[in-house]
This record gives structure tokens, C-alpha cells and sequence, in this order.
């Protein structure tokens, strides 16, 4: 199984926008994808910064062959949109992680 991790480091003063949008929008947007079989979506709970909230989305995939695909066809246009809403105000980090049996 892979994780396709998303971290976004978020200024206060969005912050309730940016949650329910991540969570009537964008996280639907991406799972509608068909290429994830499972999401979860966390607050950090240690961040060292007053002004600004982490939150991670995580998303399951069967295998690299589905994320390669969400990568070619989906990724850009997705982070556009997270991109054109709220600019420098939520940066988002990604890592891809292995399941290790």
C-alpha cells in the first residue's frame, strides 16, 4: 500500500475557511479520483508556531501505478486550485511513504 501525504502549514486567520474546504471540497475532489481507497485527514498537535496550524490529508493507494496516474492526470490541477484559494497562506509539503511489511 502507498501514502500519499499531504502536510499544509496554515495561518490562523484562514484557518476555519481552510478546514471546511478541505473537507466539503478538496478532499472530496481527490477522492473522487477513484484512485484512492482510503483518506484520513489529521491536526497536528505540535506546532511550533502560534500564527499558523499543520494539518496532514492522507490518502491510501493500492499500489505506485494508481498514484502515478493520479500524479499525470489529476495532481496540477488540484494543487492549482488549493493554490489560487489561498496563495502563501497554506503550503503544502507531500511525501510518499511505503507500507513496510
Amino acid at each position: 500500500m502507498i501514502l500519499y501525504n499531504i502536510t499544509f502549514t496554515v495561518n490562523n486567520e484562514i484557518e476555519e475557511d481552510f478546514v471546511n474546504w478541505m473537507k466539503e471540497t478538496h478532499i472530496p475532489d481527490i477522492f473522487a479520483t477513484g484512485l484512492f481507497i482510503e483518506h484520513k485527514f489529521f491536526r497536528l498537535l505540535n506546532s511550533p508556531d502560534d500564527h499558523v496550524t499543520n494539518y496532514s490529508v492522507q490518502f491510501f493507494a493500492e499500489n505506485t501505478k494508481k498514484l502515478i496516474e493520479y500524479e499525470g492526470r489529476f495532481a496540477h490541477a488540484l494543487r492549482y486550485e488549493t493554490q489560487a484559494r489561498y496563495g502563501e497562506k497554506a503550503l503544502a509539503f507531500r511525501s510518499l511513504m511505503e507500507s513496510v511489511h
